[in-house]
C-alpha cells in the first residue's frame, strides 16, 4: 500500500486509552489510515460491515461479543478478512483458539509499540505473524490432551476455592467424580497438585479468574 492508497484499519477494544495509543501510532504512518473504532464485539461487527478495512485489530476480551465470536462472524461473511487478536494473554489455548476462529496475527499488547505497525503491513501483504514466544508455546503443548468441558466446569471451581464436596454439590455429581476429574486434570497439565493446575490452566487461557461458576 502507498500513501495514495493506504492500508485501512479498524480497530475493536474496549478500552478507550488503547484505542487512542493505537490512534497515536498510527497518525504518523503515511502508508496506514485508522478508518474506525468499535468498543464491543457486536460493534466490531457492525463496523466490519460498514467499513471493509483492510486489516481488523480485535480484544480478545469484550463486552457483548468476545473477540472469538466477532471473528468468527466476520470469517464468515468475509473470508478474506484480515484480522489481528490485540491481547494481554499469551496462554497458548487462547492463541490456538484465535487462530482456529480466523486470526492470522496475534499482538500481545505489551509489545504494540514496536510491532503494531510492521504486523499491520504484515497482513496487509497477506502473510501471518505470531510472535516467537506464542508460536512456542503452541508447539510446547501440540499433542496434549485437552480438558472437557466438565473438567474446565471443575477446575474453575476449584480455583474460586470450592472444596470437592462444594464442586460435587454444585456440579450434581458425586464427590468421587470430582476427584476423578481432578487427577486427569493434573494429569492432562502436568501439575503436582490442584493449586498447580489452576496456575498453568490460568497460564495457559483454559481459565480466567473471576468468571463465574
Amino acid at each position: 500500500m502507498t500513501a495514495a492508497n493506504p492500508i485501512r484499519v479498524l480497530v475493536a477494544d474496549d478500552h478507550p486509552l488503547l484505542r487512542e495509543g493505537i490512534a497515536a501510532v498510527l497518525a504518523g504512518q503515511e502508508d496506514i489510515d485508522l478508518v474506525g473504532e468499535a468498543s464491543d464485539g457486536r460493534e466490531a461487527l457492525e463496523r466490519f460491515r460498514q467499513l471493509r478495512p483492510d486489516v481488523t485489530l480485535m480484544d480478545l476480551q469484550m463486552p457483548r461479543m468476545n473477540g472469538i465470536d466477532s471473528i468468527l462472524a466476520i470469517r464468515g461473511e468475509c473470508p478474506d478478512a484480515r484480522i489481528a487478536i490485540l491481547t494481554t494473554y499469551r496462554g497458548d489455548v487462547r492463541a490456538l483458539h484465535a487462530i482456529q476462529a480466523g486470526a492470522q496475527a496475534y499482538l500481545l499488547k505489551s509489545s504494540l509499540r514496536k510491532e503494531l505497525v510492521e504486523t499491520i503491513r504484515t497482513l496487509a501483504a497477506g502473510k501471518r505473524h505470531i510472535p516467537p514466544e506464542i508460536a512456542a508455546d503452541l508447539a510446547a503443548h501440540i499433542g496434549q490432551q485437552s480438558l472437557s468441558p466438565r473438567e474446565v466446569e471443575v477446575l474453575q471451581a476449584a480455583a474460586l476455592g470450592y472444596s470437592n464436596r462444594d464442586i460435587a454439590l454444585q456440579l450434581r455429581i458425586t464427590e468421587d467424580t470430582v476427584k476423578g476429574h481432578m487427577r486427569l486434570i493434573m494429569d492432562k497439565l502436568s501439575a503436582n497438585n490442584r493449586t498447580h493446575a489452576v496456575a498453568i490452566a490460568v497460564q495457559r487461557g483454559v481459565l480466567e479468574i473471576g468468571t463465574p461458576l
